[in-house]
């Protein structure tokens, strides 16, 4: 067997992330409650609520999955307020979201400018994400923990470090009671080019986090599963749960899902419509595809869910 050198990462320099300028701070996030902007309908959207309120109203879960511009757009305090009101049963997210989420719990800001970093190479290279996401991944390997559990225990093991916790997605899902899982792709996220990086613990937490995530879906018979902005990931995780679940005896029928996707089709097809959509009403359910800013649907969905009055926790 032939053997390919590799590129050792020891001679990668860090740099601290105290004073870089953060396009989402705690400053400019929104507010659930003081929308300025008209509420945001499509048709099909209602019926997304009433699947929705159903679903809580008869304890079934519902899935919120998403990328990362759910934090970039600065909407976490809406994913928190919809897990606290016991209407989203487990959050999943890539590796870029869990990022950004963990470093809005300890510096209050995040989203670098990657145009401006790309040419000099500092891009990613912020010494306290790097070390401190790596040391709680090995930690959580270690433990035999998943990705979000190990990270929010990580968190709230430091509270005098992370003094933003309630604005963390994690951190609120994994409190209340609910799964936060991650799900990798190796390679794609900053903390994989530190000198620190351990990708055999990756891969072990982000893998414990799919048996999670699956465990879910096996119980999603009657639930809904809500996709924003993962335009391929989200839908693949979903796709394989939902096969390995029909593989194992669990009738996962009917149920009903919705893809808010931020680019039209036209610019580029969306594979969730094959993936998430496609599949669930090939089973007898619903499903919805969306074409719409973040800022516009996730504030929608939550005013009207409040009008609705609070999940079934």
């Amino acid at each position: 067997m032939q053997h390919y050198p590799r590129l050792a990462f020891d001679d990668v320099k860090t740099f601290s992330v105290r004073g870089r300028t953060n396009l989402v701070t705690l400053a400019n996030m929104g507010r659930p409650g003081e929308e300025s902007e008209p509420l945001w309908q499509a048709p099909g959207f209602s019926d997304l609520i009433d699947a929705i309120v159903e679903a809580r109203r008869r304890d079934r879960p519902v899935i919120w999955s998403m990328g990362a511009h759910v934090v970039k757009n600065g909407l976490s305090r809406y994913v928190i307020e919809l897990v606290d009101q016991g209407w989203v049963t487990h959050v999943a997210g890539n590796g870029a979201t869990t990022i950004h989420d963990f470093e809005l719990a300890y510096l209050g800001g995040t989203s670098e400018d990657v145009a401006t970093a790309i040419e000099d190479g500092s891009f990613g290279m912020w010494e306290e994400t790097g070390r401190w996401m790596n040391a709680a991944i090995q930690t959580a390997a270690d433990r035999g923990q998943g990705y979000g559990e190990g990270i929010a225990a990580y968190m709230q093991a430091r509270p005098a470090r992370f003094l933003h916790l309630q604005d963390c997605i994690i951190a609120r899902t994994v409190a209340a009671g609910r799964p936060y899982t991650c799900h990798l792709t190796l390679g794609a996220d900053i903390i994989h080019q530190h000198p620190s990086v351990d990708f055999g613990a990756l891969a072990y937490c982000s893998g414990r986090d799919f048996e999670r995530f699956c465990r879910t879906v096996t119980a999603l018979e009657g639930g809904v599963v809500l996709n924003f902005g993962s335009a391929v990931s989200g839908p693949l995780i979903f796709l394989r749960a939902l096969s390995l679940a029909h593989h194992l005896g669990h009738s996962v029928r009917p149920l009903a899902a919705a893809n808010f996707d931020l680019r039209p089709e036209s610019v580029a097809p969306s594979r969730a419509r094959s993936d998430l959509l496609e599949p669930v009403i090939g089973l007898g359910g619903q499903g919805w595809h969306f074409t719409v800013p973040h800022e516009a649907s996730i504030p929608s969905l939550y005013r009207h869910l409040v009008e609705r009055g609070e999940g079934d926790r």
